[in-house]
């Protein structure tokens, strides 16, 4: 959607949330539009690699023992630069067409939220990162005005890591904040998609960094990157929102997480069903009943800061090959080190095949999809992850909303799989 420059981002992301009893449409679009809830989609995989959406990128190190290529930093480490160039810029213009953006929109979805690492906005020249993404990164949010939807551009991934998964752009050791460059290098590339922000008035919303590890950088410390991050990005684009991670904490912890003087902010909670072992051995019923209950205490929250769930899916097994990590195995079905199958005789086989769904499992995955997105928009809204992946169906919003998995148009507040 269009956005017009006198709509704050408070209106513009509202979910049927009174900011000051009057509400302003984006261009081109009516008040409804503009005060629905944000019913959105991820497009991961693209500027920042993780090897479980896009196997066919890293499959030529899978039978490699102990292969040190678990990331994009490794990826274009073992590359070398002029290669991992000439394979990234083939893959950024590849895994996100106009028609996949044509296809959500007919979906009815209406927000994109675009992970994107710093070393596109700021590099440092001794990273073995590769450039070039943004041209990529404005075709798509040309495409998103084209087609009305609201953009968040979420940083990705930080220096040094945020959190030590792959998702961050290097696996391993959580270093961020550890030198003295990180905050400073962190900040310059918010300024940059701030800067992006004033060009496309689709951006509505920047978030200031993906999944922050409250067990390897303190909360104090996240409080004051939040603070410092909220500053720069609205000296250079005041019409944007700014979207705070809740850092894994627990929604007790999240009112002195996110300060109430940063009044144009966003909560964003990820609910995953699947890297927890007290989850993953939840029943179909309990799924339903964990997220209706999510649902409520982000609504609670909802209350004091505008709140969404950015990051879920419908998966119940950890069973999408390397979703734990490259050459890393399941929870489910105890191939992956330390742990134990779920069940004797538990098997990843066609559990992200939708094609070998049986009927049980296809009710339940609906049920599931419906009970999430009526449970989150008690919030602010949601946004899927991912909008589509090679192989692992219970993650790719696409084939599962054409196959009726998500109802078209995917409006939570119409269902009532959740109690009232």
């Amino acid at each position: 959607m269009f956005i017009k420059p006198l709509c704050t981002a408070a209106l513009c992301l509202a979910a049927c949330v009174s900011i000051s009893g009057t509400s302003a449409a984006p261009a081109g679009a009516d008040i409804g539009q503009a005060a629905e809830p944000i019913r959105g989609v991820n497009l991961g995989g693209l500027f920042v690699l993780e090897p479980w959406i896009t196997p066919s990128l890293f499959e030529e190190w899978a039978h490699t023992a102990n292969s040190p290529v678990v990331d994009e930093w490794n990826y274009c480490a073992i590359l070398g630069k002029r290669e991992c160039q000439t394979r990234l810029t083939r893959h950024w213009g590849s895994w996100v067409q106009e028609q996949d953006i044509s296809t959500l929109a007919d979906l009815r979805i209406n927000t994109l939220r675009i992970p994107i690492g710093y070393w596109a906005l700021a590099p440092d020249g001794s990273d073995p990162y590769v450039q070039g993404q943004i041209p990529f990164l404005q075709q798509i949010l040309g495409w998103a005005s084209k087609y009305r939807m609201r953009v968040i551009l979420d940083l990705h991934g930080a220096p040094g890591s945020q959190n030590g998964f792959d998702n961050s752009g290097l696996r391993g050791d959580i270093r961020w904040t550890k030198r003295p460059s990180d905050v400073p290098r962190t900040l310059d590339a918010l300024a940059g998609l701030a800067r992006i922000a004033n060009q496309n008035p689709s951006v509505v919303a920047i978030q200031a960094v993906n999944e922050p590890a409250n067990w390897g950088v303190s909360k104090d410390t996240i409080i004051q990157f939040y603070t410092q991050a909220y500053g720069t990005i609205k000296s250079i684009a005041p019409q944007v929102a700014v979207v705070f991670h809740d850092a894994f904490l627990p929604a007790f912890e999240w009112e002195s997480l996110v300060p109430r003087n940063l009044t144009d902010a966003i909560l964003d909670t990820h609910i995953y069903h699947m890297f927890v072992d007290d989850v993953i051995r939840l029943s179909a019923d309990e799924h339903i009943r964990k997220a209706c209950t999510d649902g409520q205490t982000i609504g609670n929250f909802n209350q004091r800061t505008r709140t969404i769930c950015g990051e879920f899916s419908l998966a119940n097994t950890d069973c999408a090959r390397w979703l734990n990590g490259f050459q890393k195995g399941a929870r489910w079905d105890g191939t992956l080190p330390g742990s134990q199958p779920v069940a004797n005789g538990a098997s990843c086989s066609n559990q992200e095949n939708m094609d070998a769904w049986s009927d049980n499992k296809r009710a339940f995955m609906q049920r599931f999809a419906m009970a999430q997105i009526q449970a989150y928009e008690q919030g602010t809204g949601w946004i899927f992850w991912n909008f589509k992946t090679e192989s692992a169906d219970s993650w790719n919003y696409i084939k599962l909303a054409r196959n009726g998995i998500f109802p078209t148009p995917p409006i939570g507040r119409s269902l009532n799989v959740c109690p009232s």
